[in-house]
């Protein structure tokens, strides 16, 4: 082979000379050089070539005095050649189309047939599980899991092809529309905080909560430009994800010989829309889950950009995991930010190639019992003593609230949810309201169902609002377009949320979860946003009374500050009072020192069913049972019930006022609900009267006890006739002195004309105080307390 006339160094001085002075690329020079040998350059060849131009770099800088100027000069020396690349891609191809075609599970083509199937339902896309592609080739599934931005384009022009010798095998020139890859896989899952540098371009799995699902837009793809000069046309391609596009700054017109020269200005390209091509997108905001989120910290976020067909797949409040290629982008910043002008740096975001919805991974997580751990539930079902461990393990640590902790095991059951033929949805999630004196422990008992319900958002009353309980409408900084953001009780679907202070929040932002409370959706109209948004929740809500100790003396609309609407929600409401007994008292002081000094931590406080396990059972609870009411367990509620509304109404019209706490047609689906989770605990299909007798118990001494804590308290007038006794009768009694009961009874209902009713009120609240004392028999009083 004889050598090219540029291997010599005055040739190479000529042509860097060229591309220093005159602004002409080596490269171009090279190729349009009459090489005397077709055959391509061996490396030697290229070797002694570079070595030329390098020396006649160093002349050409000395003669133009370049490195005599404080400036940096580059040029390009070799073009490299990418028949090795073109190569390995079409290698690669290759590959990829070998496994859609050939792959398969006990003689069924996995592939092949999902994408006749999706072509004939003109869906140009195909589902690939990455482990089938590791159990055909391992090199072919680490080079999409390491270069998936190099991959998935070769993927998908595979899988057209493939399409298109199904559709098409006679007919080479027949046009098959683009196609999508999505990806799932069953690797290990990365948190949102742990995505870091190492990650970009490579393909992770991101578990989270849907947050915020922008409206859809389209993306361009190519761009078709013409030139405002000449009218010259070209195509420009871009990637996908949040890539940008910069126009050309010149005209690109080649121009030959003969032609006129027109000088194009700058700038001179315009987009011809109807010619270019574009494709559905639509942003997403994925935020941690809760339980994942470390104490302390605030739950992070990325955005997703999903495109084409992974569009409208989730919506705020949905949990899923996304795979995607952990990509970055140039933010424009705000005016105020410390990186707006900061160029190098980028923020991270999500391309999507694959969304796994909640839905599907409960079904899936539904299905990972192995065969002894559903032997061994079906064993601790069979338990005849299941009820009374399982509301023991409910925060052992906490003593007495036997019944408070058996309404929790209720609740995190919960009944029967039911769709009626006519559209209608019956809840089967419980509400329950704990309404007490502080320092019972109702704080605690909502942090233990916070960790121990599969799915639960503990938040207090006095820091939440309407728009965080429910959902908000935000604006996109960049698009200024409005999206909605999921609350606490969004987030939380399917599971619990723990309201603390429920007495301290604003009336407007208890009234917003009326609705979430009963129908179990929120329904937003704001900012043009008209939408439904799920919340199938259970409220669990610990609230103090008006005067921060429960008064006994005074009716329960007196000590509770809630409308009757929202009291009408709540299935079981529990009066928590701190009473005063010693013996009671002896015994909680030593089980609190038992706890600080840890003698009791081995042998009363270990639980013999732990958290993780309960959780496991009540979820497969939930998912495998379904329990429907007998005949006769619903002909003994249904007696019930009419006995206890007869009951309600009568000491109404004896008082001669409303009952604070309503008792309702919800009263009775109440009790239905509590039937149905006690025997959804025992895994049985239906359930009989022992579960309704336990289910009415449990009505009895929450709500209905609530509802009789002011059958003898009278109406308001006989009250305040009782406060404006009480002054009397201390006026009457200074401290230290004493009396007889008749005189006083002379003096009050004869002299002063007070009712006999209203003087017994006021004497058992003045003993109950410790500010008067009966002696001998009750025939003298004594004054012995202010």
């Amino acid at each position: 082979m004889q050598r090219c006339s540029i291997f010599n160094k005055e040739t190479s001085l000529e042509l860097v000379k060229l591309e220093v002075v005159g602004r002409v690329s080596i490269a171009e020079i090279c190729i349009s050089l009459d090489w005397e040998s077709g055959e391509p350059l061996n490396p030697s060849d290229k070797a002694q070539l570079q070595a030329n131009i390098a020396f006649a770099l160093l002349n050409v800088f000395w003669q133009f005095g370049i490195m005599d100027r404080a400036s940096v000069y580059t040029t390009r020396t070799w073009q490299p050649s990418f028949e090795e690349d073109a190569s390995a891609r079409t290698e690669i191809q290759n590959g990829l189309e070998a496994f859609i075609r050939d792959f398969r599970i006990d003689n069924n083509y996995i592939y092949r047939d999902q994408l006749r199937e999706n072509a004939l339902l003109q869906q140009y896309y195909c589902d690939i599980n990455i482990t089938d592609l590791i159990t055909y080739s391992e090199d072919l599934a680490g080079k999409l899991i390491s270069e998936p931005t190099e991959v998935i384009p070769l993927f998908e022009a595979a899988l057209r092809k493939e399409t298109h010798r199904i559709l098409f095998p006679h007919e080479p020139k027949a046009q098959v529309p683009a196609h999508q890859l999505l990806i799932h896989s069953d690797a290990q899952d990365v948190s949102i905080r742990d995505l870091d540098s190492v990650k970009i371009s490579r393909l992770v799995r991101v578990p989270g909560i849907v947050i915020g699902a922008s409206v859809m837009s389209s993306k361009a793809t190519e761009l078709h430009l013409q030139c405002r000069s000449c009218g010259h046309q070209t195509s420009l391609p871009i990637l996908g994800g949040f890539t940008g596009v910069t126009l050309p700054r010149t005209c690109g017109r080649s121009r030959k010989p003969g032609d006129p020269d027109t000088n194009c200005p700058m700038d001179p390209y315009f987009v011809l829309h109807e010619k270019s091509k574009f494709v559905d997108q639509q942003i997403i905001k994925l935020q941690e889950a809760p339980d994942q989120v470390p104490v302390g910290e605030l739950p992070r976020h990325v955005l997703v950009s999903a495109d084409r067909y992974l569009t409208n797949r989730v919506v705020p409040g949905s949990r899923c995991t996304i795979m995607g290629i952990f990509s970055i982008y140039q933010s424009k910043g705000s005016k105020n930010s410390s990186t707006s002008g900061a160029v190098a740096i980028r923020t991270p975001y999500l391309r999507a190639v694959g969304i796994t919805g909640n839905n599907d991974q409960r079904s899936q997580r539904s299905l990972q019992y192995t065969d002894e751990e559903e032997q061994e539930f079906l064993e601790l079902s069979r338990r005849p003593d299941l009820y009374n461990i399982m509301a023991d393990c409910i925060a052992p640590s906490i003593y007495g609230n036997r019944d408070i902790k058996k309404a929790i095991l209720c609740l995190l059951l919960g009944g029967s949810k039911k769709i009626l033929p006519d559209g209608m949805k019956l809840r089967g999630d419980i509400n329950v309201l704990l309404l007490g004196d502080p320092g019972t422990a109702k704080s605690q008992l909502l942090k233990f169902v916070e960790r121990a319900a599969p799915t639960a958002i503990y938040t207090s009353g006095k820091g939440s609002s309407a728009a965080g309980l429910t959902a908000s409408v935000q604006r996109d900084a960049s698009t200024r377009e409005f999206y909605l953001e999921g609350g606490a009780m969004v987030l939380a679907d399917g599971g619990v949320v723990c309201i603390d202070e429920f007495d301290k929040m604003r009336d407007e932002d208890r009234v917003a979860i009326h609705e979430a409370m009963e129908q179990q959706t929120i329904s937003i109209a704001k900012a043009g946003i008209t939408t439904i948004l799920n919340a199938r929740t259970s409220v669990l809500a610990a609230a103090n009374p008006i005067f921060g100790r429960y008064d006994d003396m005074k009716t329960p609309g007196e000590n509770i500050d809630f409308q009757t609407t929202i009291l009408s929600r709540f299935d079981m409401i529990f009066i928590v009072r701190d009473e005063h007994s010693t013996d009671k008292d002896k015994i909680m002081a030593r089980h609190v020192l038992g706890l600080h000094t840890n003698e009791q931590r081995e042998e009363e406080i270990e639980a013999e069913i732990s958290v993780e396990k309960m959780k496991r059972y009540f979820t497969y609870c939930k998912t495998r049972c379904a329990p429907r009411l007998s005949p006769e367990a619903s002909e003994k509620l249904s007696s019930h019930f009419v006995s206890i509304r007869r009951q309600v109404h009568a000491a109404e019209m004896e008082a001669n006022t409303r009952s604070s706490i309503p008792i309702t047609v919800r009263q009775l689906e109440a009790i239905i609900r509590i039937t149905e989770s006690l025997a959804k605990l025992t895994l049985s299909p239906i359930a009989t009267e022992e579960h309704v007798d336990e289910a009415i118990r449990l009505f009895l001494c929450s709500t209905m006890d609530a509802v009789n804590q002011g059958s003898n308290q009278g109406s308001r007038e006989l009250n305040d006739e009782v406060n404006r006794l009480e002054m009397e009768l201390k006026r009457r009694l200074p401290i230290g002195w004493s009396t007889s009961q008749a005189t006083l009874r002379r003096e009050m209902v004869e002299g002063k004309g007070f009712s006999e009713q209203a003087l017994n009120r006021a004497l058992n609240i003045l003993q109950k105080r410790d500010t008067i004392m009966y002696r001998h028999s009750g025939a003298q009083i004594y004054r012995n307390g202010a």
